[in-house]
């Protein structure tokens, strides 16, 4: 699979029983449709049964960032924002393939979790651990 962002091939990361694809030379990974999911329930926090579906129904964020598209698809994605506040914007394949995340933004995502996470805070940061050393995130 060919990363969205700078074309380059992507390396499949297992954690438990997730495979993400991930971008060594532009660090985004890749989560297929139901992949995020079960990151943020091994880390604890509440999901929703399709985060997926329910990010695709946001509105399109405004931002410069050239529209990318899906890896599976080849359609263009929207951009969008999980949660108020500027500093996050993922991809969404509007078919439900899955979701892009540029370098650094999956550990963003769960850094704005701990309200919901259920108090499994060693889970927590054995995610944002595997995070940091499989994808170099500071």
């Amino acid at each position: 699979m060919l990363c969205p962002t700078c074309r380059n091939p992507m390396i499949v990361v297992e954690y438990h029983d997730i495979e993400l694809d991930h971008c060594a030379n532009c660090k985004g990974v890749w989560f297929d449709s139901g992949e995020l999911e079960l990151l943020l329930k091994s880390a604890g926090a509440e999901t929703t049964p399709s985060l997926l579906a329910e990010l695709a129904t946001h509105p399109e964020a405004a931002t410069s960032e050239k529209k990318r598209k899906c890896p599976i698809c080849g359609r263009k994605m929207k951009k969008t924002k999980p949660h108020e506040g500027p500093e996050l914007v993922i991809d969404v394949c509007q078919r439900g393939d899955g979701l892009w995340f540029d370098g650094g933004e999956v550990a963003q995502l769960i850094s704005k979790q701990p309200e919901k996470l259920s108090g499994k805070q060693d889970s927590e940061k054995q995610v944002i651990n595997f995070l940091e050393e499989v994808f170099q995130v500071e």
